[in-house]
């Protein structure tokens, strides 16, 4: 394999629900989910069911021929949103590149062919293509890939005036994260996002929301915009939307997907009969009564407890922050510390920026899987607090 991941000596040979075993018969408590992945855990018996139902029948047929599955899903995404049209491809980096092109292409189709330029936030995270790191301007995702900007301007997370003055008449797009992940749990906030919508409105930009890590049940709505009440043009989907099957979803309002016309995008696997079967399975499953506001609440019994941790120990702990199940915790301590001694005690956290920490764990935990997770993450403060 090529050397570019650094994964510890831990090796996960099963899953089950919640949790993790790797091949020593060690059990963790997986509150990173796949990185916001697993939406219902591991090997969930309604998942494995319809997958293997799928796999007993048809795999895959390519885009060439209609694929029911993926129309099905395709009416459910729009019935249940703002958009009026879906692209399906393999991850959250397809999607985002499919978002780039759908917005291009629009203006392209309007007689602004000039328009091609897109604005990203500081702390972003859109994917590891060539233009998506291109979109964060990360020096070490981007450095030896290419030159020049490849059409990308980028601005401080929560300056509006360094936003506006940024948009210009070659201005295509304004991507967010309407909660970031990888730079740090970090929500936007009413104001914020409705400052963003107001501006493309105004000057013809298009909004383009990536929730590839924070959509489709993550913060206890469906979908993250759900949370201001303010829909973008463009929408990108993966992660959580297979519950841990690879599928990726770009869904557009209609002036945007009539501008797609055949011949301008296209995926082998993107939409196959397999992902599709699996990601249905999940809608079925976050639509089962009361399931949302589960995450609400389970999300906030998490914070709460967190908030007791924080005052508890306060010179290891911070501040806690996030929506739903997207949860982070930001340290004084420096964040790798609580994240390999909560791995040695059994418990799986992800990095993040800003110094934090993230508790990504399967939409449907229990109450007393997340009173687990907090004792073991007093345990390491204790264990910190002590080494101090």
């Amino acid at each position: 394999m090529m050397p570019t991941y650094s994964p510890p000596e831990l090796l996960p040979v099963r899953g089950e629900g919640s949790y993790l075993y790797d091949e020593e018969g060690n059990k963790y408590l997986d509150f990173m989910a796949g990185i916001a992945v697993n939406s219902f855990g591991h090997c969930h018996p309604y998942l494995i069911e319809t997958l293997t139902k799928q796999a007993n029948e048809l795999w895959h047929t390519s885009n060439v021929f209609r694929i029911g599955n993926g129309e099905r899903l395709a009416e459910r995404l729009v019935e249940h949103s703002f958009a009026d049209h879906v692209f399906f491809a393999n991850s959250g980096a397809e999607a985002v590149e499919c978002a780039f092109k759908a917005a291009r292409k629009y203006h392209h189709s309007n007689g602004a062919s000039e328009r091609m330029r897109i604005i990203s936030l500081k702390g972003a995270f859109h994917g590891r293509t060539i233009s998506t790191v291109a979109a964060c301007k990360v020096p070490a995702h981007c450095d030896g890939f290419f030159e020049g900007d490849l059409g990308f301007d980028q601005v401080e997370y929560g300056d509006m005036e360094a936003l506006q003055a940024a948009v210009t008449d070659k201005t295509a797009a304004i991507i967010m994260e309407p909660v970031q992940g990888e730079g740090g749990i970090r929500p936007a906030t009413q104001d914020y996002m409705q400052a963003i919508r107001d501006l493309c409105d105004a000057t013809g930009t298009l909004l383009i929301h990536d929730s590839v890590q924070c959509g489709f049940g993550r913060t206890g709505k469906l979908f993250t915009y759900e949370n201001y009440d303010i829909a973008p043009d463009i929408m990108t989907l993966a992660k959580g939307l297979g519950g841990g099957f690879p599928v990726g979803a770009c869904l557009t309002n209609k002036k945007v997907g009539d501008a797609m016309i055949f011949g301008t995008h296209g995926s082998t696997f993107g939409g196959n009969p397999m992902a599709t079967a699996v990601a249905n399975a999940v809608m079925d499953l976050m639509h089962a009564d009361g399931f949302l506001d589960s995450v609400v609440e389970r999300g906030q019994y998490l914070q709460d407890g967190l908030q007791k941790l924080i005052e508890q120990y306060p010179t290891v702990l911070e501040s806690t922050t996030g929506l739903g199940l997207m949860i982070g915790l930001k340290c004084k301590v420096e964040n790798t510390k609580l994240l390999l001694g909560a791995r040695a005690k059994g418990l799986l956290l992800a990095k993040g920026g800003n110094n934090m920490v993230r508790m990504l764990p399967p939409l449907n935990i229990s109450t007393a899987e997340a009173d687990e997770a907090l004792q073991k993450v007093a345990d390491v403060c204790e264990e910190l607090l002590a080494a101090a």
